[in-house]
C-alpha cells in the first residue's frame, strides 16, 4: 500500500531531509520496517529499543492518532497520509 509520509524538521535528517515522501506498507508497523529499510535510522526516532511506539512520538493516519486506532497494527491503504510528530518541550 502505498501512502504519504510526512514528518517534521526534528525526523527529516534521518529521511535525507525530506518533509514528505511516499512509503509502502499494509500497517503502520510494516510502514515503519519499510521506511527503515530505505532509511536506517529512521525506526529509533519512532520506536523503542522493544519496538513499542514512543511515548512522545504522535503518528497520525488521516488526521486520527493510531493510538486509539491499532497502534502499530493500525491498517493503511492506498492514498492515505501518516504524519510523524514528536512532541516538542520546552521555554520557561
Amino acid at each position: 500500500m502505498a501512502v504519504t509520509v510526512h514528518v517534521t524538521s526534528v525526523i527529516q535528517s534521518a529521511v535525507n531531509g525530506q518533509r514528505e515522501f511516499t512509503a509502502d506498507g499494509g500497517t503502520v508497523e510494516e510502514l515503519i520496517d519499510n521506511i527503515e529499510s530505505s532509511y536506517p535510522g529512521f525506526a529509533r526516532n519512532v520506536v523503542d529499543e522493544a519496538g513499542e511506539l514512543r511515548r512522545f512520538v504522535n503518528i497520525y493516519l488521516n488526521d486520527e492518532d493510531v493510538r486509539y486506532l491499532g497502534g502499530k497494527q493500525t491498517a493503511l491503504k492506498d492514498g492515505d497520509t501518516v504524519s510523524f510528530l514528536p512532541a516538542l518541550a520546552g521555554g520557561r
